[in-house]
């Protein structure tokens, strides 16, 4: 006679035996079960020397999960471990950019914002920078003052009426009436700076500190009086940068006292305590004694959304420092990170008559890692230069994702333009970074989790040969090939 009790403890043991046999055969399957069907799946591919760019180039038929041997690519996406939420990606809205704009024809002024903005028929463009007065892409020197007027009673924007102002006004319509704009100086007005000079570094004088600091509330209300809210901004363009260009020096300390004694206050009490302050705004390699100068000091810490960073010194050795964007998103897991700008210098032609994979692998390959390493946003420098790179007042000619001919009035699309739209048109404001691991050295990956549901992988191929590569969603598998040099977007809802 079995007693109640027994009973129970002899249920208990059968449900766990029970559970622990169900566990051991057909374990694939019961895991499978669990995980989401992807019915709708889309490979998307832009590959160097090819007609490949950003064309729907396949699909992607999941089976059981297959264990990935050493010698084989594999990139595995864990759909459970969520990351960073995704701001956006843009680029600059540069004087030079807008100048070259309205040098071009009216369609192709058309098909230009349709390109950048447009979700459907372009990449979707939903960030955007603009400068405070001048920088190395103007057509020359200017401040929103007359020399030495400290108050600031002359203070218009009127230069940037005939191309800047306009030009953005239609990039904001064009993404639909809303992009995130943020502002960043290159130099204050020369009266204010002990060398005298906009250009080749000098530093801000600290008799002019709250000046300076009236100086950017002056531009944020102009700019949205004319219908551009603006969004955020840093403190200074390279601060630890002395160039023949628009320039101003701030060690650490000097940034960080700055924006707690002056800058701060000044956009609290003026009701702008809202706009997202960004420090640093310069390379990698100091990335992290900056932020950490500036963050750990709490009254300074307070009035920072993020810490900013471009991509020029530390990539010269071929090593780029992704692992100091790593060490700020860990040491400040509290605040952001955004890529503020990067391109590539020395512009020649034949680089991109040649079809150079250099150039767009370069943006690929940081958008993979800053991504992965806690950036949530991603900006571009000018998105629009002309057949010269520039125009630029000291002749510091650059590369831009797109070209505009101001002789024929037309525009060239570069791979650059197409890699960075793998990112952009797939991956959009709100989504969810997922952990990503890739097995070989020439094969990178980040995924996202947009709100909608749907998951997107970029992947990239530096290699020289087509690249045979298995992608494992959860407990699913896929096998995919793509070109050498190549990027691709994997679209699963």
């Amino acid at each position: 006679m079995i007693n109640k009790k027994t009973l129970l403890i002899l249920v208990i043991c059968s449900v766990i035996l029970g559970s622990l046999i169900t566990g051991f055969s057909g374990n694939d399957e019961l895991s499978n079960s669990g995980v989401k069907s992807y019915s709708d799946t889309k490979v998307y591919t832009t590959a160097h020397g090819t007609d490949f760019k950003l064309n729907e180039t396949g699909e992607v038929k999941f089976e059981k999960f297959k264990q990935p041997l050493e010698t084989e690519a594999s990139i595995l996406v864990n759909t459970d471990r969520l990351h960073q939420t995704f701001v956006g990606i843009g680029a600059a809205l540069t004087d030079a950019s807008a100048e070259t704009f309205y040098k071009l024809d009216k369609d192709q002024q058309d098909l230009f914002m349709e390109a950048y903005y447009s979700i459907d028929k372009g990449i979707g463009y939903s960030l955007g920078r603009t400068i405070i007065h001048s920088c190395d892409f103007s057509s020359g020197s200017y401040t929103y003052v007359e020399e030495g007027d400290a108050d600031l009673k002359t203070f218009s924007i009127d230069h940037d009426r005939q191309f800047r102002l306009p030009f953005t006004k239609k990039a904001i319509e064009a993404a639909g009436g809303e992009l995130l704009m943020y502002a960043s100086p290159w130099s204050p007005p020369a009266f204010m700076k002990t060398n005298g000079n906009m250009l080749q570094g000098g530093k801000l004088k600290p008799e002019y500190y709250q000046s300076w600091a009236n100086y950017y509330v002056k531009f944020i209300e102009a700019y949205e009086k004319e219908g551009v809210p603006i969004w955020g901004l840093s403190i200074q363009n390279e601060p630890m940068a002395t160039q023949r260009w628009e320039s101003c020096i701030y060690t650490a300390e000097e940034e960080r006292d700055f924006l707690k004694n002056f800058l701060g206050p000044t956009l609290e009490k003026s009701g702008m305590g809202d706009k997202k302050v960004i420090v640093w705004d310069h390379n990698r390699d100091l990335l992290f004694e900056r932020a950490n100068v500036i963050l750990s000091d709490q009254e300074a810490n307070k009035y920072v959304w993020g810490t900013g960073f471009h991509w020029y010194e530390d990539w010269k050795d071929g090593t780029p420092m992704f692992k100091n964007v790593a060490g700020v998103n860990e040491a400040y897991p509290d605040k952001k990170l955004i890529f503020t700008e990067g391109c590539n210098e020395g512009y020649n032609i034949e680089r991109l008559e040649k079809d150079d994979p250099t150039l767009a692998e370069r943006y690929g390959k940081a958008m993979i890692n800053d991504f992965n390493n806690g950036t949530v946003a991603w900006t571009d420098w000018n998105i629009l230069l002309d057949e010269t790179g520039g125009p630029n007042h000291v002749q510091n000619l650059c590369f831009a994702p797109v070209h505009g001919n101001t002789k024929t009035g037309k525009l060239m699309f570069t791979r650059s333009y197409y890699y960075i739209g793998h990112f952009s048109k797939f991956i959009r404001p709100g989504a969810r970074r997922i952990s990503t691991g890739t097995t070989a050295n020439h094969l990178s990956a980040t995924s996202f989790l947009n709100k909608d549901g749907s998951l997107v992988v970029v992947a990239m191929n530096t290699g020289d040969e087509e690249l045979n590569y298995m992608l494992s969603v959860d407990n699913k598998t896929a096998e995919l090939s793509m070109p050498p040099h190549a990027i691709q977007s994997i679209i699963l809802k």
